[in-house]
């Protein structure tokens, strides 16, 4: 069976967006000089096991409006974009009305690589809820944003965890932690 992780950034305070759901503050300048100096950061790593990105429609939107508008950024991998539009599929692009725990207990079925988890805040409570993501790597941007779109509204259960490591580039953590059954 594949694994389901959420790989996401933060804010220090919880948030994945600004309060008008941007996302500018995630380029910091430590991140910056991370990248400049060449070495493997934690996304590098991790894209490595990813063959299938799970987002909704806002995060699909916002990066081909916004942050790569030019090229999908997301190439080579089959990307699912949960959303009520009747949008146009591509090869590697589908969009789809399914219910985002049926999607993913069905894309668990099939045989692949690890099934990314990309955002957002609405694609990720349902998941939670119903005990569908099984690893969870968050990386915190040292940025206070105290406001926004927070990535853990209020799940209605608690969650248990554990630790299975943290890596540090540029000022910016990465914890990744394990679903405990």
């Amino acid at each position: 069976m594949r694994s389901v992780e959420l790989f996401i950034a933060m804010s220090l305070d919880g948030y994945i967006a600004d309060a008008d759901g941007g996302v500018d503050w995630l380029s910091s300048q430590e991140a910056d000089e991370a990248a400049e100096a060449g070495g493997e950061d934690a996304y590098a790593q991790f894209i490595k096991d990813v063959d299938t990105v799970v987002m909704g429609w806002k995060t699909y939107h916002q990066i081909v409006t916004e942050l790569s508008p030019e090229q999908w950024v997301y190439d080579g991998l089959t990307s699912y974009v949960v959303t009520h539009r009747k949008e146009a599929s591509t090869e590697n692009i589908l969009f789809t009305g399914e219910d985002p725990c049926t999607l993913i207990r069905r894309l668990t079925r099939e045989a692949g690589k690890t099934i990314w988890i990309c955002g957002g805040a609405s694609i990720v409570r349902p998941l939670l809820q119903e005990n569908l993501i099984d690893r969870f790597s968050i990386s915190v941007i040292p940025t206070i944003l105290g406001s926004g779109i927070r990535l853990f509204e209020e799940v209605g259960k608690e969650v248990k965890l554990r630790f299975v490591k943290s890596e540090s580039s540029g000022g910016v953590l990465t914890l990744t932690y394990e679903r405990r059954t």
